[in-house]
Parts: C-alpha cells; structure tokens; sequence
C-alpha cells in the first residue's frame, strides 16, 4: 500500500513516519501533488500555528489539493483543526473539511493548564478507526486550541470541557491527541487508519 505524509511547515511529520516504520508501513514524506493524488492513504500531520500553516498550504496549492482529495486523509494534532472551518488561532479561516470551529482552552477549573500537555482519554468512539480501542483509553495531546463537538465529532474528551478529540465526514478522518505518542493505543489506531476499506 502507498502511504504518502504531507511535508509541510510544520513539526512532528517526521516523528510520524517513523512511527509507521516501527509497525512496518513504509510511508512517503512529500508535498509533491502527483504523489499525494496518487496515494492510498494520506495522513496530515502537524504541530505549529494556523495562519502560518494555511498560508503555507495556500501559497502551494496543497489546500486545493487536501480538499479533492478522494482517498482516505488522516488529519493529526494541527493537520484535524486545519481541516474544521475556523480557527480562533490568529483568526484563521480553514479548509471548512469539518463544520466544526477550533477555538482556545479556556480555564474551567484549577490545575487547568494550557496547553493541554500530556495523557487524556479518548470516549464515545464512534467509527471504525476505533475498532480495537477501549472506551476511555488515553492518548497523548499537546494542544491550546481545541475544536468543538458537533455533527461530525466520533471521539470526546475533557479538558477545560468536551470537546472533539476525533472527527470524520466521508473519507476525512481527524485526531488531535498524537496516535505516534501514544503507545500500543495510537499504534493501534493508525493500523486502522490504513485497513479502513475505501
């Protein structure tokens, strides 16, 4: 199977190529628009900042491309909130993949950091690309920003309120906790990505 991660401006991209290697998926690391087009399965991963990451794609077409895409896409951490309408993140519209909207952590209660750094679980799954995972199994995120729950939300959790951890419409796929981080559940979790039948 050809696997193909969006190279782009923004970290952990490698970080997840090699996760897939260790599970003996080879993966092509590209921003080359015929290799993407032409891959089984493309994962969209990313940590960073959202303008600066939309003007990247922007300024190379790739948001164009991530919207055509018909096989199925894998959006991680910052690649799922750029894949929802807006982000709240330096006023950023997105590629409006997911209705939902991204928006920063707001403190509900003491000993709330933000960012969220570090293990959380993951509840109400809902899709296929939990198939084999525990309700309320952890992951690990490292985010400020969060999208909100709504039409297209197949995983919650909680952290300064629910919110998405995990969104899907049609061959679209998004997690913002870091399958790569997240042992034996994200190993897990990225296999089913890759079987998901399409």
């Amino acid at each position: 199977m050809n696997i193909a991660i969006l190279k782009y401006n923004a970290g952990n991209v490698r970080s997840v190529q090699i996760t897939l290697e260790r599970l003996g998926i080879m993966a092509t690391l590209t921003d080359d628009h015929e290799v993407l087009l032409s891959a089984d399965r493309v994962i969209f991963p990313g940590v960073g900042e959202a303008s600066s990451a939309m003007k990247y794609l922007q300024d190379r077409k790739l948001d164009k491309l991530l919207i055509d895409l018909k096989q199925p896409v894998l959006g991680i951490c910052l690649g799922m909130q750029l894949m929802c309408s807006y982000s709240e993140e330096n006023n950023t519209t997105c590629l409006g993949l997911f209705e939902e909207t991204v928006l920063k952590f707001k403190s509900t209660q003491a000993g709330e950091k933000i960012p969220q750094i570090g293990w959380n679980t993951i509840e109400c799954l809902n899709s296929p690309l939990f198939n084999g995972v525990e309700e309320g199994a952890y992951c690990y995120f490292v985010n400020g920003y969060r999208a909100d729950k709504g039409i297209h939300t197949i995983a919650e959790t909680n952290y300064c309120g629910s919110y998405s951890s995990a969104l899907h419409i049609r061959n679209y796929y998004g997690v913002q906790f870091h399958p790569e981080k997240s042992a034996a559940v994200g190993s897990k979790i990225l296999e089913n990505f890759i079987n998901i039948p399409f």
